[in-house]
């Protein structure tokens, strides 16, 4: 097939932590060849010879793939092809290949109709920030190399299902788990993969279809959900895991089907990790509750609030060569045993195997935490080329009230009852906030006045 060089190529589609965007509109096979000829001739240029392609189950994976493969192909650079797999599958390839160049056609858990390309050239990980916008003035130079690529193909399924034969200790207890890939890219590895260890399983929406018939494939909103939970009761499970569209977040329902945030299930982790780690310190981002940082604090530990963006979370965990970290919004990172990378397959056995070693129930697990009021991450629409300067003024307000505050992601206000959080999303054209305080009255009064800012400065 016969791919063109797209120089007008849609610039908004490069955001803050990969490429992506809405298939055809925003991102089409002229614009994955584009990409592979840009990303091609970078590599080549730093001296690499090959790189690893996977893709998920979305509609558009594998035309996408096929025209990003054109493009890098004919720069002279090798691919090593692993087809259909989840993101982690991809991560764990580039591990045990030793090939660190690569890239990921997934939209992860955005719309249907999207897609998108996680990158990255070399050991340092996904491509971020202003990496992404260099690489895009490279694109739009159009100065590509040349050469005949030649392509193979490798199976990760295997090697990634021994790594967790090697890396999961049982207890005694058998533990009973709903799991819902929600017809994402974990449902080609999920239920074999749990069923290697001993505890019940019962599968629901495990059939992969890149339509997501059954619900939106974000598995940390809580919307998405109802089904897992309803389940997790009809079947007196003890713990309901669902995943997202390419298998890197996880989202968890307790035994009573209560809706467990990722920043409590990182309670729960720290409590079964910090006597079992040297380094006591814990990475969050700045969307997390300070439930998390309380409680790593009382345990005697050391917290480092970070920027929100799975490419920096990742990236942070490992340079400060911290045991266990993670985000809000369901990718979390575990390097006391595990090589460090995002699995939402991994995180849930992870509990799962506390679970086993104790008889507590999932609940019970979040026991004596000091708990706060807290609303869900809530989007306004915000154009792209807009949403950055509305934080801006939400900072500058801030100043203005002389309020403390952190800037490292957006702006997030501090209060002593609480804080509001106000960022531009970097995976779509929306401004996010959170709040948070220590009663429902003064959690209005936050959301209130902060929302208010975010209607009026995007007027």
């Amino acid at each position: 097939m016969n791919y063109n060089y797209k120089k007008d190529i849609n610039t908004n589609i490069f955001r803050g932590y990969d490429i992506r965007g809405i298939v055809p509109t925003e991102i089409d096979e002229d614009s994955a060849y584009t990409i592979g000829l840009g990303f091609g001739s970078h590599i080549k240029r730093m001296g690499k010879t090959n790189c690893v392609i996977g893709h998920d189950n979305r509609l558009s994976s594998e035309s996408l793939t096929n025209a990003l493969k054109a493009g890098i192909l004919s720069t002279g650079i090798d691919i090593i092809d692993l087809g259909l797999c989840t993101t982690p599958m991809y991560y764990y390839a580039c591990i045990k290949l030793k090939v660190y160049s690569g890239v990921m056609v997934t939209a992860s858990h955005n719309p249907k109709d999207d897609n998108g390309f996680k990158f990255a050239f070399d050991e340092a990980g996904n491509c971020k920030g202003q990496e992404i916008q260099d690489f895009l003035a490279e694109i739009q130079e159009g100065n590509f190399e040349q050469g005949e690529g030649h392509e193979s193909s490798y199976d990760i399924r295997e090697d990634y299902l021994e790594l967790y034969r090697s890396n999961l200790h049982f207890g005694p207890r058998r533990v009973k788990v709903v799991i819902d890939p929600g017809n994402g890219t974990t449902s080609i590895i999920a239920e074999e993969l749990y069923k290697m260890f001993p505890i019940d399983v019962i599968t629901i929406n495990g059939e992969s279809d890149g339509h997501f018939p059954n619900h939106h494939p974000d598995p940390c909103i809580e919307a998405n959900l109802e089904q897992l939970k309803a389940k997790v009761l009809e079947v007196g499970a003890d713990v309901g895991l669902g995943f997202d569209g390419d298998g890197d977040r996880l989202g968890v329902v307790s035994n009573t089907a209560k809706f467990i945030p990722t920043d409590k299930y990182m309670v729960i982790i720290v409590r079964d990790i910090i006597n079992k780690v040297a380094k006591k310190e814990f990475l969050y981002d700045v969307k997390c509750s300070k439930t998390l940082s309380d409680e790593i604090e009382l345990l005697g530990g050391k917290g480092l609030c970070y920027r929100t963006g799975n490419s920096y979370t990742k990236a942070k965990v490992r340079e400060e060569d911290l045991p266990f970290g993670g985000e809000l919004s369901g990718h979390v990172y575990f390097r006391d045993r595990w090589p460090g990378f995002d699995s939402g397959l991994y995180a849930g056995l992870r509990l799962l195997e506390i679970l086993s070693h104790t008889d507590k129930t999932c609940d019970a697990l979040l026991s004596g935490i000091h708990e706060y009021y807290s609303t869900e991450e809530i989007k306004f629409q915000a154009a792209d080329d807009v949403k950055f300067g509305i934080v801006d003024k939400v900072l500058e307000y801030a100043k203005n009230q002389n309020y403390k505050y952190i800037d490292i992601d957006g702006v997030r206000v501090e209060f002593e009852d609480g804080w509001a959080l106000v960022r531009a999303s970097n995976t779509g054209p929306n401004i996010t906030a959170r709040f948070e305080a220590t009663t429902k009255e003064r959690l209005q009064v936050l959301q209130d006045e902060f929302v208010g800012k975010i209607h009026e400065f995007n007027a």
